[in-house]
């Protein structure tokens, strides 16, 4: 069953999640005449808190706490915020029921016009989908930046016109729920472990990353990392046209990184980028951000001088390895992006002076070794705070690194580096974990680590 745009109308949708999904996926149904009803299973929460959130005039049904049986009979489609996972009870009634079951990208995607460009990955994203806006943004009158980076894509959908660009983050959590989705470009920047608490197997957060280019054709391109072995076998079956970047190797085609100089190389001719060190972002990660960036404006058209000035004027996105202050002759970073192990190897990578290192967490099922081996003789002291702390800890000692101390909270945290790190030395939040427990999310961890720090003054 496929219900379409136009078909929406007067049809009886359920929105599961009232988040900011949730809620975007509730007003861009309210406005092309669905009949509405917003459900969660936090009964705590309040009605008159969420329907301030809607539209004044919505006639939105809001359901809080169990979802009665009688309502999932009546249902035509139901629309899944990306933080519900589809192996609870109240989805499974619904999926038995034969309730067609989307995300708010699929509904998105449905309204929504123009060319659509999408990015996702373990990690990365954020910075690569900020970066590829801009360029777009440089190029095109109507672009709109969406997704995971925190706005959501039903918000933007109906303002869309034939000649939008959009440019979409996606996460692993809204392309399970993508079945139509197919952007004109799309990009999986790196696959690492993550999420398994969600996704149980790597096998099946796999597949699932590989879903953003299920229903491209070869017409439309897809940006694959070449180092990432999992990508360079999947672009051998990808429906896609395959564009591959490196940062270690010259590409008979794709783009790549040829000492300093950023080089395209399409059938016909090398075409230089940019240098590196002309741009404002620190490290390798952000050079193969930069490459997947790149390609994905080139295939959508971008003359490469547009590419070419955005690359060098581009600024670090927050919570990414973002330099706060330095006080008394120590550099503070905040790397709350940081929320898996693979992204905090990254922000240890960029460090370039001895380091404390506040890490942990929510807990997701990753294991740490790798990260701790990453240290590379440049963390003096791992800071420990949250759920993962006493794990982490542990996975230190196993590894030999013994200069560990537990803290019971990002505060306290601070202040024992503040106490502690000397002129010349750095103090890095970049916690391998997930912010959930402590903190709403990443950034408001990020902005209290930034409040901690420059309450040192």
């Amino acid at each position: 069953m496929s219900l379409q745009k136009q078909e929406l109308r007067g049809k009886r949708v359920l929105v599961f999640g009232s988040g900011i999904s949730g809620i975007g996926a509730a007003k861009l149904l309210d406005a092309v005449g669905a009949e509405v009803i917003l459900y969660d299973g936090n009964a705590a929460l309040k009605e008159e808190d969420i329907r301030r959130k809607l539209q004044e005039a919505s006639g939105c049904r809001i359901i809080l706490g169990d979802l009665p049986q009688e309502v999932i009979d009546s249902l035509d489609l139901a629309v899944m915020s990306p933080g519900v996972p589809l192996d609870i009870e109240p989805v499974q009634r619904i999926e038995k029921g034969g309730v067609p079951v989307w995300g708010e990208v699929e509904l998105a995607w449905q309204i929504g016009k123009g060319t659509v460009l999408a990015i996702t990955g373990t990690n990365g994203k954020t910075t690569t989908t900020a970066l590829l806006g801009e360029i777009m943004k440089a190029y095109a009158d109507s672009v709109f930046v969406v997704g995971n980076i925190g706005n959501a894509y039903t918000g933007a959908a109906l303002s869309m016109t034939e000649d939008s660009f959009t440019v979409a983050e996606i996460s692993s959590f809204q392309l399970e729920t993508a079945k139509t989705f197919a952007p004109k470009v799309s990009a999986i920047l790196n696959i690492t472990e993550d999420h398994l608490n969600r996704h149980h197997t790597m096998e099946e957060y796999i597949r699932v990353k590989e879903q953003i280019a299920a229903n491209q054709t070869k017409e439309d391109f897809c940006i694959l990392n070449y180092e990432d072995q999992v990508l360079r076998k999947f672009g051998e079956t990808c429906p896609a046209s395959v564009v591959y970047f490196s940062s270690r190797q010259k590409l008979e085609r794709g783009i790549y990184l040829d000492g300093d100089m950023i080089t395209l190389r399409t059938e016909t001719e090398e075409i230089p980028v940019v240098k590196t060190g002309e741009m404002r972002i620190l490290g390798q990660h952000n050079h193969e951000n930069a490459m997947a960036a790149a390609a994905m404006a080139y295939c959508a058209g971008v003359p490469v001088e547009t590419i070419r000035k955005v690359l060098k004027e581009f600024r670090a996105v927050a919570h990414r390895i973002e330099f706060v202050e330095e006080i008394r002759g120590v550099a503070w970073y905040n790397d709350s992006k940081g929320t898996n192990p693979d992204a905090a190897i990254k922000g240890i990578q960029a460090m370039n002076r001895p380091t404390y290192l506040i890490g942990g967490g929510y807990d997701k099922g990753s294991s740490y070794e790798e990260w701790i081996r990453s240290f590379d003789g440049k963390v003096k002291k791992l800071v420990l705070i949250g759920q993962t702390r006493e794990k982490i800890q542990e996975a230190a000692h196993a590894c030999g690194f013994m200069d560990t101390v537990l803290a019971d909270s990002l505060e306290e945290a601070v202040k024992i580096c503040a106490k502690e790190a000397e002129p010349g030395e750095a103090v890095l939040l970049s916690p391998a974990c997930a912010s959930w427990g402590q903190f709403d999310n990443y950034e408001q961890r990020g902005d209290m680590f930034k409040e901690y720090v420059r309450k040192l003054f």
